[in-house]
């Protein structure tokens, strides 16, 4: 009896050591030294989270992960995707982190000022999504932003978030619009926003650049913006290559605004959310000329008389240069 009482004692301690060291185990750091990036695919768990972790000698044997995984309840939570081990991270917070589905997220820029075209491009030409593009983006329908996004997302995808947030985007800037805009749809500012967006990359004068087109419109007169007649000719889906000639400026095109009053019909690229702003908040100015002052911003004038007079120094700044 004292000797069975012996055994017992000792396959007790036997088991407390072994779960000991297992607990331990699986809450020590891993044998990472630096990040490592692992990809479970659909259908996969814990037998191929494993062999990751086995062939890049992160853990000792395959079995010890699977045990682990079926031991603490994650051998059936396992989520396909792509993760990022960091360096300090037991086999335990692995488990949590693929479980809890927290994959590695991408991003993708589309800038502002591109075509529907170009925006269209970037998103197919981006490796880490999936699928075919089978959907249309119309001009000015794209809201250019940096959107977070995991491998495998589709392009469709991004597409359509990009369209959602152009919508709200718009949507909120119409709410929230100056009053006597010569604008009467929301299409309308953002054929406006989409002008101002080609005009001009320095935030402090779009609203400046606004005000001219508005005072424009107001008046009656032609807008006579270069960056509609540079779509008049390629239509967004091509750069011009080339400077704008004096030949060009009569292009039969409803987007030439040197020969048709008022906005073109469509917007000419995808404004941002700034040059969305200036189109609902012009600045209140008597300007209704602007030139390049040849140091990427532009001088602006309130009649014909200063605007030439601006238009002679930026000659003469483009010759020296």
């Amino acid at each position: 009896m004292k000797k069975f009482l012996i055994l017992c004692l000792l396959g007790s301690l036997a088991v407390l050591t072994a779960a000991f060291w297992f607990v331990d185990g699986v809450r020590r750091p891993l044998a990472l030294k630096e990040p490592l990036t692992i990809e479970l695919m659909p259908g996969s768990g814990a037998r191929a989270l494993s062999s990751a972790l086995t062939e890049r000698g992160v853990v000792k044997h395959p079995l010890w992960v699977r045990l682990c995984a079926k031991i603490y309840g994650y051998e059936n939570k396992l989520k396909a995707g792509e993760y990022r081990l960091e360096a300090g991270m037991s086999l335990l917070d692995v488990l949590e982190k693929i479980s809890d589905g927290k994959v590695v997220l991408h991003r993708i820029t589309l800038p502002e000022g591109l075509t529907s075209v170009q925006m269209l491009q970037i998103i197919a030409d981006n490796p880490l999504l999936s699928g075919d593009i089978n959907q249309t983006a119309a001009e000015g329908e794209l809201l250019p932003e940096t959107y977070v996004f995991h491998k495998g997302t589709s392009r469709n995808q991004i597409i359509k978030n990009a369209k959602a947030a152009m919508q709200k985007a718009l949507h909120d800037v119409w709410q929230s619009r100056a009053e006597g805009l010569p604008y009467d749809t929301p299409q309308e500012l953002l054929i406006m926003a989409s002008i101002i967006e080609k005009e001009t990359a320095v935030n402090s004068e779009r609203g400046k650049v606004s005000s001219v087109f508005v005072n424009r419109l107001n008046k009656g007169m032609l807008l006579q913006t270069d960056p509609t007649v540079i779509y008049a000719l390629t239509m967004g889906k091509k750069d011009l290559g080339r400077n704008l000639l004096r030949k060009d400026l009569a292009v039969d095109s409803p987007y030439n605004t040197y020969k048709n009053t008022g906005l073109p019909p469509t917007p000419i690229c995808n404004p941002g959310l700034k040059a969305l702003d200036a189109a609902a908040h012009p600045e209140d100015t008597p300007y209704l000329y602007f030139v390049a002052d040849g140091k990427g911003g532009h001088n602006f004038a309130v009649n014909l008389n200063e605007h030439n007079r601006n238009v002679q120094l930026w000659r003469q700044k483009h010759r020296r240069q």
